[in-house]
């Protein structure tokens, strides 16, 4: 960064000028001081807040997979939802570097990466915003005055754009922005107009918008007149920077209203500027990413990078440089920010990101295993002083890639050999079967366009039409959920009785203890062990069967198993088994059962399975570390609905799966305690009183619904415990001491003996004392499941929602980790709008008819909004769109319905008023 000003000297005179690289003999800025000049320009110079760059990961704000311009941060501004008693609503004129990625979702540049010298997905956005301050004047003469007397870049290599007007709209040229640049000397040749895709800005279908004025920049120069080249796509002449000028709204019926504060919203692209002022037409020239491609050589010791594209890039070793670079900056920036590699929404995406990263580290540059983690130290040198959270976490970035890369390498190895051996029984002029690029895809986490670019690679095509098909079957599958699907896999992997006894009489039970074998790893990771089996009989069509066909549907039954059997509300865990001598054969296992003491592994054989096999068993750890995750916490949301709610509190059941935990109880009180709750004071029985209490013939009535103070009180407690990091002790023990555990949680006949209990935050050996309390003060539950080795994993929980599904009955579904932070979140910002419609409701109860009707469309839209997203949809649907909260919700209804009368009431009265 740069450094400090000294004392006495005026504002501006730490910004000195340098000449732009285009003239001979002119010293090139490094990126360094690029961005602190764009910084301290408009922070001494012209009054702007400097704030930091906002996570890569958006804040309440589902509809995005990551931050991907620089006006995210400040939506609420824009959209008038922020709340007008915090900092955000204070704010004038703000200047920042913002960090952004696009990849996936609607900006989604990750296919191109590496093909060319000029994506990214993570890039640096230089931005300046006033909110309600200046305006097109004020914007444009900074801009300029930046670009040609800080930046001094040439004049007359700079052109503008502005838009010219809309007559479907009824919108004319934005003429006063052409005058604005006139007047700064701009020649009439150099300011162009342009229509509504080029020059008008939309947040999105509705919402701010306003035109916009784009600056750009001329390579060549001369004295030549290349405004025929803006915006025709010519590598020569390219955009820099955009001024967006927000003077409208998007109305939902498609009109446009003016806005009642204009705003500027403006974005340069840092990698873009300094190659201008560099004079490098390749981004990836510049000193952002040369000290990268310089360690990258050094590390895989091949041939220099050259910065060749297309058919000149033999091997495609430059681009192999290129994405390597690109993706080990987005990797950085974003495990720092908390997005971690993993199954779903951003955290697949950059899963993604890495496995290409890492394919072309090895498969292209052939460099050692370990290049790539070892590329941070390099970019927290290059970014580190404009982002120091990159210094203090890079041992762990390195940790989460070096982790991520060795479990990719084997996979990669394995698809690697499918592949060729694939192949090779292919005949000629044929395309890659589908079926193998699906288990690829669905068993190894193969990324679509890996396959397509290991084929591409061969001079052989997928079967797209035939893998498309595939993905419909499945997503239809899916969708049907268990009804339809259930007839096939009850032949498959429920035994019947015939069968059952047949094995009773010659095999023993499956040992599946190895489902318990795991650890924590000297950094905190869970380390699972992979199990060698036997195959002891395959079961089909209803009958046990020595042999199965390729292609066929089967149960596999082994002597022992590291899967866990879908029971105790916990669903089966999923990964694949391959045979010994074949590492490059994978059996998907799709989903296993429990019957009659014999796990049933359902596979679909990809090649003739035999009893008698030797196999090892690959578990999928995300999938299993996520279900032993909700499975503790739904351990331990029991003990807190007990806690908060009463120890009549009883658990009706559970489901445990790797998105959400499920919980369903009963609660009652007593008569008298029903009696004061609903009166506040004891009165004596009356006859219907007496009848009820004959009828359920106990002291006992069922408790309305949890309250919105029952909820957050359940969850402080789940979080305290969380907090305090318990260990989770488990140990098998006799059935009948177990039964002398006081308040032991689930007991009943339905467990074998010996039976297993989990203990959080006191060993099993404590609650087993005779006479001791310790059950009483926290989780003790007999569970054949399998949980985590300590609370603190979990990191939160929050109940997204609860409902009665019959009097006295209730249903929770709760997330964990960064679900749970996203839905405090989405809350959080929910609850910003709420308020500043209820502040600005009561200010202006007294103006205009038309004013307050639209207030209490902004009422109805977040009442909609509300019930849309976090009722009408499905449960899976609801986590997916990051959920919030559910005592939170249950009160912002309580006062959207209070504002909602409010505004009736207001809108009756003005109607009165002005018809009298």
């Amino acid at each position: 960064m740069a450094a400090v000003r000294p004392l006495g000297l005026p504002l501006f005179a730490v910004l000195r000028p340098w000449p732009c690289c285009p003239r001979r003999g002119a010293a090139c800025p490094p990126a360094g001081q690029v961005r602190a000049a764009f910084l301290r320009f408009f922070e001494e110079k012209h009054g702007h807040r400097r704030l930091p760059s906002a996570p890569v990961r958006p804040r309440g704000d589902p509809s995005l997979l990551f931050v991907n311009s620089g006006m995210n941060q400040f939506k609420p501004i824009f959209l008038g939802t922020v709340h007008p008693r915090s900092e955000l609503a204070q704010q004038r004129r703000v200047v920042n570097s913002q960090k952004c990625v696009r990849a996936g979702g609607k900006h989604n540049d990750l296919e191109d990466v590496g093909r060319d010298t000029y994506h990214h997905t993570f890039f640096e956005m230089l931005g300046n915003w006033s909110f309600g301050d200046y305006f097109k004047d004020e914007a444009c003469s900074m801009a300029w005055e930046l670009l040609t007397e800080v930046y001094k870049i040439p004049k007359d290599r700079l052109y503008v754009t502005y838009f010219g007007g809309d007559s479907s709209l009824g919108l004319s040229a934005d003429e006063e922005c052409r005058d604005v640049w006139l007047s700064l000397g701009v020649p009439a040749s150099h300011v162009l107009p342009f229509p509504m895709k080029d020059n008008f800005w939309e947040m999105g279908d509705t919402g701010p918008c306003g035109p916009c004025t784009e600056i750009h920049y001329d390579y060549v120069g001369g004295g030549r007149n290349a405004s025929a080249l803006v915006n025709q796509g010519s590598p020569d002449v390219v955009e820099i920077w955009n001024l967006v000028f927000m003077q409208y709204s998007r109305e939902v019926e498609g009109n446009l209203l003016p806005l009642p504060q204009h705003h500027v919203d403006t974005g340069m692209g840092l990698e873009r500027l300094v190659s201008v002022l560099q004079n490098k037409h390749s981004n990836y020239d510049t000193d952002l990413f040369s000290p990268i491609l310089d360690a990258i050589h050094k590390g895989c010791g091949g041939p220099r990078y050259q910065g060749l594209v297309g058919n000149a890039d033999v091997g495609r070793v430059d681009m192999a440089y290129r994405v390597v670079a690109d993706h080990v900056r987005t990797l950085c920036v974003c495990i720092t920010d908390g997005i971690y590699p993993g199954l779903s929404g951003a955290e697949l995406v950059l899963r993604r990101i890495l496995r290409r990263a890492v394919r072309f580290c090895s498969e292209v540059l052939h460099a050692p295993h370990g290049l790539l983690a070892s590329l941070v130290p390099t970019v927290v040198e290059v970014l580190g002083d404009a982002y120091p959270e990159l210094s203090k976490n890079a041992d762990q970035v390195m940790d989460i890639i070096n982790e991520n890369e060795v479990a990719f390498l084997s996979s990669l190895e394995r698809g690697r050999c499918i592949i060729e051996r694939t192949v090779q029984q292919m005949k000629p002029s044929t395309d890659f079967p589908a079926e193998v690029a699906w288990s690829l895809y669905g068993n190894l986490g193969f990324p679509l366009d890996l396959i397509d670019l290991m084929l591409e690679e061969k001079g052989i095509r997928l079967d797209s039409a035939a893998f498309n098909e595939l993905v419909l079957e499945d997503a239809k599958r899916k969708a049907r959920g268990p009804q339809e699907g259930q007839q096939l896999e009850d032949t498959v992997v429920h035994l019947d009785v015939h069968s059952l006894a047949q094995l009773q009489r010659d095999i023993p039970a499956t040992d599946d203890s190895p489902k318990y074998s795991y650890k924590l790893g000297q950094h905190g990771q869970y380390e699972f062990s992979p199990c060698q089996a036997t195959i002891l009989m395959l079961y089909r069509d209803q009958c046990l069967q020595k042999e199965v066909g390729a292609g066929q549907h089967c149960g596999v039954i082994l002597d022992r198993t590291n899967f866990y059997a879908e029971q105790g509300g916990q669903a089966s865990d999923q990964g694949y088994l391959i045979r010994l001598g074949q590492q490059d054969i994978l059996f998907p296992v799709e989903s296993v059962h429990l019957c009659g003491g014999y796990v049933i592994h359902e596979v679909t054989a990809v090649e003739t399975l035999r009893a008698g096999d030797q196999v090892q068993l690959f578990v999928d750890e995300v999938q299993r570390l996520a279900c032993m995750t909700n499975h503790t916490a739904t351990h331990l949301l029991n003990f807190a609905l007990r806690h908060v709610l009463g120890d009549s509190t009883e658990q009706q059941g559970s489901h445990v799966t790797a998105e959400q935990l499920r919980f369903d109880f009963n609660t009652k009180v007593t008569l008298s305690q029903g009696w004061k709750m609903r009166h506040g004071k004891v009165m004596c029985p009356s006859s219907s009183f007496v009848l009820r209490r004959l009828l359920l013939k106990a002291d006992l009535l069922p408790q309305g619904p949890v309250t919105m103070e029952q909820l957050q009180q359940v969850e402080k407690v789940v979080r305290d415990v969380i907090k305090r990091n318990e260990a989770v002790y488990m140990a098998e023990v006799p059935l009948a001491l177990a039964r002398r555990v006081q308040g032991l949680r689930a007991l009943d006949e339905g467990y074998p003996d010996p039976v297993r209990i989990v203990s959080l935050g006191i060993p099993v050996e404590t609650v087993l004392t005779s006479n001791s309390q310790a059950a009483m003060q926290t989780s003790v539950e007999l569970c054949c499941g399998t949980h985590l080795l300590q609370t603190g994993a979990m990191e939160d929980l929050a109940i997204v929602s609860e409902r009665q599904l019959v009097k006295g009955i209730s249903r929770v579904i709760a997330v964990t980790g960064r679900q749970a932070k996203q839905a405090r979140e989405a809350g959080q910002c929910l609850a910003m709008e709420v308020d500043s419609v209820a502040i600005r409701m009561k200010e202006r109860r007294s103006t205009s008819l038309l004013e307050m009707q639209n207030l209490s469309k902004e009422v109805g839209q977040l009442t909609k909004v509300q019930f849309s997203i976090f009722t009408k949809q499905s449960v899976l649907q609801v986590v997916a769109s990051t959920a919030m909260p559910q005592w939170q919700r249950k009160e912002l209804q309580s006062v959207l319905k209070s504002l909602q009368r409010t505004a009736n009431t207001a809108i009756k009265k003005l109607e009165v008023q002005q018809v009298q």
